[in-house]
């Protein structure tokens, strides 16, 4: 799936969350869209949460 398309998927999901339950409503799910991303990435393997932690924490340089 190309970068436009997931765009305009992403896109159109919150719009319809926007116009079906108002603001709190487009806030939760666009929450919960950047948490299930944030969920795969983590089990595909291309982020590593410990080095992330160590970045923010300053123990770590990130590169």
């Amino acid at each position: 799936m190309s970068a436009t398309l997931s765009g305009a998927l992403i896109g159109a999901v919150l719009a319809f969350a926007a116009l079906t339950f108002g603001f709190w409503g487009f806030l939760l799910v666009a929450v919960m869209m950047g948490v299930g991303a944030l969920t795969g990435r983590v089990v595909s393997g291309k982020l590593d949460l410990r080095a992330l932690a160590g970045a923010f924490t300053g123990r770590r340089v990130s590169s």
